[in-house]
């Protein structure tokens, strides 16, 4: 990294934290509350140019590094407020460099502006009830009309699926080939008739990221609403993927940071048997441990953000990042959790609300289990 990018990342950061301690701080424990975090809020975060920063001028974007992007993700995860840095990262890592991507010049120009400024929330579905890393066993699907295509089926687990306004759904198009082919992704707006948002899911954590269920019942599409090519939608799905898990591993790098501090903090200032337990040796070792992951961890996000932006993060490369990243943030959390004693169990205190948030990172964007057997298909066939 350039030190000249240093130097504006350094300046962007001040402005990041300045708009997490106004504007989310406060706000914050009423969202979980809520179980939602409020569509205009996006719109306060595309006024401070905190939405979409990558993407490029000609849409209303910076035109920046990927480094923007992460470094909001990160902070926000770092501050404890992980069910808005889950949805932003669905909606400006995700979604938007999907459209970005593999949308026509038509498409682009209709959603990317929207998703800059905050007024178009994008989600992306993927899962299904029976079919979840495995895409095979997906049973959405649509079916050719007249005028375009007509899809019907149901999604599960998706971010945003509440407040977006656009959402990229994947549909079987050819049930004719076997596994994942013939599988075509469909630009699908919320108000279209036959599109129903079910429930918004009651989850273990991340309370205020909406995460729902999602039902298609015949809903008509034109050609204008195929998002790159017909049958091909798997081959989107697989370029994508190393921009989304190199993502949650920020994620992850940002909360285990923030966990690390809180604990810092509290053995500081708990006293037992006389002193603060930061003078007790087992405690000063783990935190050693802790720091040194979450060390080693922050060099490979910095070193595969590059390769990212070369254009030559490998899908290997990326499913070791979300793996490993995600894998030691679990452990850093749950270690922090651990220095707290019985009040770590305690809603009232930040720790817990990272533990129970924390949990899903092992999950989705693809399994730790999926991960290692990216990993390992990759490193065999090397050999």
């Amino acid at each position: 990294m350039s030190n000249e990018l240093k130097e504006e990342l350094s300046i962007f950061k001040e402005t990041v934290i300045r708009f997490i301690e106004n504007e989310v701080a406060p706000e914050y424990e009423q969202w979980e509350k809520n179980k939602i975090i409020p569509k205009s809020f996006y719109q306060k975060m595309g006024n401070e140019g905190l939405l979409c920063c990558d993407l490029p001028e000609e849409y209303g974007g910076f035109g920046v590094p990927v480094d923007f992007n992460f470094l909001v993700v990160e902070e926000i995860a770092k501050a404890g407020f992980f069910s808005l840095a889950a949805n932003l990262l669905v909606h400006a890592d995700i979604a938007a460099h999907y459209i970005l991507n593999m949308g026509t010049d038509d498409q682009k120009r209709k959603y990317l502006p929207l998703m800059i400024t905050g007024e178009c929330i994008g989600a992306i579905c993927m899962t299904e009830p029976s079919a979840g890393s495995d895409l095979q066993g997906m049973k959405t699907y649509a079916k050719r009309t007249n005028d375009g295509w007509s899809i019907s089926g149901s999604k599960t687990f998706i971010s945003n699926g509440q407040n977006a306004s656009v959402y990229i759904v994947a549909a079987k198009t050819n049930l004719e080939v076997a596994g994942a082919k013939g599988t075509t992704l469909f630009l699908v707006d919320g108000d279209q008739e036959g599109f129903e948002r079910g429930q918004n899911l009651n989850k273990l954590g991340q309370h205020a990221s909406d995460t729902s269920e999602l039902f298609f019942d015949n809903v008509n599409v034109t050609k204008a609403n195929v998002l790159g090519n017909v049958d091909e939608g798997f081959l989107g799905l697989m370029h994508e993927l190393p921009r989304e898990r190199l993502a949650c591993a920020v994620a992850g790098v940002g909360h285990a940071k923030g966990a690390l501090n809180l604990a810092l903090s509290y053995i500081k200032e708990r006293q037992a048997f006389g002193s603060p337990i930061a003078s007790i040796q087992d405690i000063r070792q783990k935190i050693a441990d802790m720091a040194t992951q979450v060390e080693l961890h922050s060099l490979m996000i910095e070193k595969y953000t590059e390769l990212l932006m070369a254009k030559n993060l490998s899908a290997s490369q990326a499913a070791m990042a979300k793996y490993s990243c995600t894998e030691m943030e679990g452990k850093v959390i749950d270690l922090a959790l651990q220095m707290f004693g019985g009040y770590g169990y305690m809603s009232e205190y930040p720790i817990s609300r990272f533990y129970v948030d924390a949990r899903v990172q092992r999950i989705y964007g693809g399994t730790s289990e999926i991960m290692k057997e990216i990993i390992g298909k990759d490193v065999i066939g090397r050999l």
